[in-house]
């Protein structure tokens, strides 16, 4: 129950961490407003490519090692929720949390209930799932092909409600 949102939250993480070691300039600018305070660019910058190779880590060794790594990653979505709230409440002028390393994604409340169901999925799977991927893989149907290719799926509909709803309906 547990397996594919949870392989598609560790996706998520892979995906956002690369974006972000990238192009770490609006989650920079983002941290940055959400302190308060205004450190060099360049260090904040360096910080969020350090955190960004750390969620890539994690969502990595959690696709491959569920049973494991499932509680790294449920606390990383545990932190963006908690992030994401912080920034609504706060409101301002915080328009983007640059989670996939790009201005196109408020925190919003679609946001903060994806990122919260993720943690709770990762919760899940780190106490059902097995120790790894081969396991996973080895329980489900067709060899785990229609697992990945749902939990790919979910990914990206997940990725779509965080950048492109947020746009369409003006970032609720």
């Amino acid at each position: 129950m547990f397996d594919g949102p949870y392989l598609a939250a560790c996706l998520l993480l892979v995906a956002a961490g690369l974006a972000k070691t990238l192009r770490p300039d609006d989650t920079a600018r983002a941290l940055s407003a959400l302190t308060g305070r205004r450190p060099g660019l360049r260090l904040v910058r360096g910080v969020v490519r350090l955190l960004a190779a750390l969620e890539v880590a994690v969502g990595v060794a959690g696709f491959l090692r569920p049973g494991g790594v499932g509680l790294l990653v449920a606390g990383s979505y545990a932190a963006f929720t908690g992030v994401v709230l912080y920034a609504r409440r706060r409101g301002g002028p915080l328009a983007t949390c640059g989670c996939f390393g790009r201005a196109d994604t408020p925190a919003t409340r679609t946001h903060a209930v994806l990122t919260g169901g993720l943690a709770a999925f990762a919760v899940g799977a780190s106490q059902t799932g097995p120790a790894d991927l081969a396991q996973l893989v080895a329980r489900q149907p067709l060899d785990g092909v229609p697992m990945l290719l749902a939990a790919a799926g979910i990914a990206v509909v997940a990725w779509m409600a965080m950048t492109l709803l947020a746009t369409l309906r003006g970032a609720p």
